[in-house]
Parts: C-alpha cells; structure tokens; sequence
C-alpha cells in the first residue's frame, strides 16, 4: 500500500526482505516527495509491480520464496513490467553479484550500507533519464506475455538461456532462477513453444552460431565453444543435420553472397 496519497508524484516500491531496511528507505524517499510501496520478497514485488505499475524498483538480492534476481528477469520478461527501472540494494557486494544484476537488466547495483544522499542522487537520475527516453506504445493486455503468467516465465527462461549458451546451468537451475521447478518448466515450454527446453537450447545454439559465422571471423573451434558445444567436432555435426552445410561451407557460401551483393 502506498504510504502517501499524491498522485503527481514518482512512485517508487521497495523489495526488501529486511523491516529495518524498509523503514530506513521509506523515511529517506518520503522526504524527497516520492511515493512508496513496500513488499517483503521477490514474488511479493513483482506482483504488486504488475498491479500498480511503479516509476522505479529498489531491489534486493537476497530474499525468502524468490530472490531478486528472479524477480527481476520476470519483470523484464513481462510487456506491463519491462521498461521499470530497477536498482538492486544489496548487501551482496561480489563482482559476480553486480555483473549479475546489471546483465539481467538492473539499471544500477548499489551496494548496502549506502549513503542515502548517493541514493537519492541515483534515483534522481534514473527517474530523469527514464523521463527523457522516448515514449513506448503503453503493453496490451491482450498481449499474450501480458496476461498469461506462464508465458512470462518461459519469455524469461529463453532469455536466461540465450545469454548463457557458453556455460548454461542445469534444467533445475534455469528453472529456479525464473521463479518455477524443472517439470514446471518442461510442461510450458511444450505447451508455449511446441518443443522441449533442450530442443529449444540446440536451435538457440546453431542460430547462434549462424549469427557467428556470417558477420564474424571467430575461429569455429572458438564458435564451438561460445555456443556450448565441448568440441568442433560435435558442433559441426550438429550444424550439418541442422542446415545441410558444415560450418566452414555455410561461412564461404555467406561470405560470397555478400560480396556479390
């Protein structure tokens, strides 16, 4: 529930598993005249996002029932949801954890304890920027991503594997990190895309690995590897049942055509 009642105001939710953190950050907001929204965990946040449509999102990392990584991919896996921006305020502070959140979508990392003036210059910023960038179509909600959960978790489960198809986790993983279990998960890739998540991963793989080819001069060997296959030698058969070429053909064939256009 929001806390003020001004509706010309920026409003701002907080996810923060942490009472103390939630009133510390309320106090300091409420007296830059934002309006504020509290929720306790990732699921929570992503919800109330959904129903009240905020200008921007502090976020926690580490929280019960669904971490904020989580929440963040299916907040920007859903049309109503993608263009918010999100600030992770965590006290995860490694390289990994910020590379993590900002990969994922996350404007800004800021690290806790903060310097509430920091924060509030950041917000500040966010919120001018997010002013200034060009107006989207506002998201249909007939839009099938809109209004179907399920489809959101699948959109956010084929972002996590395509930027992850070097070193991509196990089904469990993928699974967890888009906030469902792996059987979960393999029922409405079947029903959402007519095909398992491992037939999914290996189409992902070879339109990868055409993209690669074609505009690129990688080695194949290299090639093999950023698209996750363990050696040349099983990428290039699988290239071959998937196109009819070797790869070193389909890059030559490519190469020429553009020369002659």
């Amino acid at each position: 529930m929001y806390l003020t009642n001004d509706a010309h105001v920026h409003s701002i939710l907080i996810v923060d598993d942490s009472a103390f953190e939630q009133r510390m950050l309320v106090d300091l907001l409420s007296e830059q005249a934002y309006r504020v929204a509290v929720a306790f965990n990732g699921l929570q946040g992503y919800q109330l996002a959904l129903a009240d449509r905020p200008d921007l999102i502090l976020l926690d990392v580490r929280m019960p029932n669904m971490d904020g990584y989580t929440a963040c991919r299916l907040l920007k896996a859903n049309p109503v949801t993608h263009d918010i921006p999100i600030i992770f305020l965590s006290g995860a502070d490694a390289v990994e954890d910020r590379i993590m959140g900002l990969s994922i979508g996350g404007v800004d990392y800021v690290s806790k304890p903060f310097t509430p003036g920091e924060l509030a210059a950041r917000i500040h910023v966010h919120l001018n920027l997010m002013r200034r960038a060009p107006e989207a179509a506002p998201a249909s909600v007939d839009e099938p991503a809109a209004s179907d959960p399920d489809a959101v978790t699948v959109s956010a489960a084929k972002r996590l594997i395509s930027d992850n198809l070097a070193a991509l986790p196990s089904l469990a993983e993928i699974a967890r990190s888009v906030g469902t279990y792996r059987e979960k998960l393999s029922l409405l890739f079947r029903e959402h895309t007519g095909m398992t998540v491992f037939a999914f991963i290996r189409e992902e793989r070879i339109a990868r690995s055409l993209e690669l080819l074609r505009d690129t001069d990688i080695d194949v060997q290299d090639i093999a590897l950023l698209v996750g296959f363990n050696n040349a030698g099983n990428f290039a058969t699988a290239f071959r049942e998937k196109t009819g070429q070797t790869p070193s053909a389909y890059r030559h064939s490519a190469q020429t055509q553009a020369k002659d256009n």
